[in-house]
């Protein structure tokens, strides 16, 4: 099937597998392999490997389905698990309540939802969201404790600052390569500019629902029971002498700063050995090893590094059902992908090209909702759109950058279950899946919404 009928049938699929989630209580893995594989035997993914005349090879279903696993698993699987890991040391040794309370003086209490969304939102310009929410969520948490907030709320927040950076600033890849292939790849401060100003709306917005939906909706972490929540102070007593400032924020800070200035290097141009080493020391999943042997010190210094095998072990016990569900994610966008779906809506770009600057934003935001990554989403839109610039009325290094900007609008609208993040979202904000569609998913779609209005405001002004 190809076509029309297939963005039909991929429609009612994902409205399947949602209805299977939810309200027929199926495991989250097995709807999404189910449908996955649905989806692709109706695209017509032949069975098995094909070579056709030409000498175009075609991957059969079954090494689809494990592509789409296996690397889902490669690209952030030991980065949930170092990140994960980071985390859960930290809360250990109380050097997660020692930030936390690093925050609050900074902020004041009375602000924690926005200090998460900030603090996100920086944090997220270097690195990935997923990665940032992992290294971020023990301040979240600890937060939470610490303010007595929502901890939906605050999840909320978090995910939304890190989401709006991941999708408008540059060195995050997306942005970067949206940026080059729309042929402004030499303007990339003009693009970390306005992707800045872009964000005002959207951060905006995040945080009015991120209050509004803590009100409505409860994670799994939040007792119902008063009398079992322990105070702030009560938490500290536990362990004693918390850790310093420095030792608390090494672990986070220091795969931040790697990764950073990886990002700067690339940008540079750099090369010779000492670019190598930045480089490789920059790789999130190197990176965040070196934080782990910074937490691993901090345990030691602590005196607990007799719980660290049990830690461990703890840990992969959490991330695993993580794992798992994240590269079934996978595997349904890599059956997208190896369908006719993209190739159609490429195909039918020019039909929609009457619509302007919400052309962009259409675009990212269908491939967007029907693979799952936001950096596919980018990547491909400005690929389809750069020929079309001249016909939609961009032509000036402003105006083009606003089509970027669209279409990193549409790419964070909206993330559901085929996405990575809102399955790290999810879980490690205590949530079930169909919590976290009223949640996350609703709250990309504000947040989408907010931003395009934002830059369609902009585009009047700006030339």
């Amino acid at each position: 099937m190809t076509g029309f009928p297939l963005i039909i049938v991929f429609v009612l699929a994902i409205v399947l597998m949602i209805i299977m989630i939810s309200k027929l209580k199926i495991h989250p893995f097995i709807s999404i392999m189910l449908i996955s594989l649905a989806l692709g035997l109706i695209a017509g993914i032949p069975l098995v490997d094909k070579t056709l005349e030409d000498g175009t090879k075609i991957s059969g279903l079954a090494n689809v389905i494990g592509a789409g696993f296996s690397g889902t698993f490669s690209s952030i699987g030991i980065v949930i698990i170092l990140g994960a890991l980071i985390g859960s040391i930290l809360e250990v040794t109380g050097a997660a309540l020692k930030l936390a309370d690093m925050v609050i003086k900074l902020v004041g209490e009375k602000n924690p939802v926005l200090a998460m969304e900030l603090m996100g939102w920086v944090v997220s310009i270097p690195v990935f969201c997923d990665s940032g929410f992992v290294i971020l969520n023990p301040i979240r948490k600890a937060l939470v404790q610490r303010t007595k907030e929502s901890s939906v709320a605050m999840t909320v927040g978090l995910a939304s600052g890190l989401y709006i950076a991941h999708v408008f600033i540059p060195p995050t890849p997306g942005p970067i390569a949206a940026a080059s292939t729309l042929g402004i790849g030499d303007n990339l401060l003009l693009v970390m500019g306005l992707g800045v100003v872009c964000s005002i709306f959207p951060l905006a917005a995040g945080l009015f629902y991120s209050k509004y939906i803590g009100k409505k909706v409860k994670a799994d972490d939040e007792s119902a029971d008063a009398e079992t929540v322990k105070t702030y102070e009560e938490l500290v007593a536990e362990y004693g002498k918390l850790p310093s400032g420095f030792s608390s924020l090494a672990p986070i800070i220091v795969p931040i700063i790697l990764m950073s200035l990886s990002s700067i290097a690339s940008m540079a141009k750099m090369s010779g050995g000492l670019a190598s080493l930045i480089a490789f020391l920059g790789t999130p999943i190197i990176a965040l090893a070196v934080g782990t042997a910074f937490a691993v010190a901090q345990l030691r210094g602590a005196g607990k590094m007799d719980k660290f095998y049990d830690i461990t072990n703890d840990t992969l016990k959490t991330v695993g059902p993580i794992l798992f569900v994240t590269a079934a994610g996978g595997v349904l966008g890599k059956v997208i992908s190896a369908s006719d779906m993209v190739n159609y809506i490429s195909a039918h770009a020019t039909v929609l090209s009457a619509m302007g600057i919400f052309f962009p934003f259409l675009l990212s935001a269908i491939l967007k909702t029907a693979q799952g990554s936001s950096t596919v989403a980018l990547t491909t839109t400005a690929g389809i759109v750069a020929p079309l610039l001249p016909v939609l009325g961009f032509t000036t290094p402003v105006q083009i950058t606003l089509v970027c900007m669209a279409i990193g609008a549409g790419a964070m609208t909206v993330s559901h279950a085929n996405d990575s993040y809102f399955w790290v979202v999810t879980n490690f904000g205590a949530m079930s899946p169909e919590r976290g569609y009223k949640t996350q998913t609703m709250n990309t779609l504000v947040m989408g919404v907010a931003a395009i209005l934002e830059i369609a405001l902009l585009s009047l002004f700006l030339h």
